[in-house]
């Protein structure tokens, strides 16, 4: 009876994660930042390990050969720098603590959350958008912080934010492009409140 218990676990287990790619060495954050997106169970998702990516530290993108198909045809991946500088010091990504690397995660799983709602022809001109225009990269980026907080996730967006905003090591630049390209805190916060509910006490004050 425990030997059928377990297959079924594990059969399940297959299930939820056979239609991603997970480098071994960051599987259980991955897979923890999924938790938080049931809509993308079925999702082809490949997320893999790359030498350099130019101004980023992920990247996430359908992949060229399903641009074309249809939504339910699509599909993703994930690009991670093995290596990003901060200043004059380099960090092994895989090596940062695992709340940040799982907010990291949940931010580009929430552009494949935007990518998915897009027809092929929207996305293509997302993709010009992004490219060309530096106004469309702040609303893309801050759609993508709204759909990891609007899933649940404003423990790890804010611990991520939090390693870089309060990190000495960090450059001035650095931080001002976070600045402006992300939520803030407080917008998060924000955003946390309106899901859950919260009316801010202002609102209920009496003059």
């Amino acid at each position: 009876m425990k030997s059928i218990i377990f297959l079924v676990l594990f059969m399940s287990t297959i299930s939820n994660y056979a239609q991603k790619t997970i480098p071994s060495s960051i599987e259980k954050e991955v897979k923890k930042a999924l938790e938080y997106y049931p809509e993308l169970k079925d999702s082809v998702i490949e997320i893999r390990f790359k030498a350099n990516i130019k101004k980023s530290t992920m990247q996430a993108r359908p992949k060229f050969g399903s641009f074309f198909r249809s939504k339910k045809y699509r599909e993703y991946v994930i690009l991670i720098s093995e290596k990003f500088k901060i200043s004059d010091k380099e960090f092994s990504t895989k090596d940062i603590p695992s709340d940040i690397l799982i907010g990291w995660i949940g931010h580009e799983l929430g552009h494949i959350m935007d990518y998915q709602n897009r027809s092929k022809w929207n996305l293509i001109w997302f993709v010009l958008k992004y490219l060309f225009s530096d106004n469309y990269i702040i609303e893309a980026e801050r759609a993508a912080d709204t759909f990891a907080v609007s899933h649940g996730m404003e423990f790890y967006i804010l611990k991520t934010k939090d390693f870089i905003l309060n990190n000495a090591e960090i450059t001035p630049s650095y931080k001002l492009r976070i600045q402006k390209y992300y939520l803030s805190p407080e917008e998060i916060m924000d955003i946390v409140n309106e899901r859950d509910g919260v009316i801010p006490e202002s609102a209920t004050t009496v003059n």
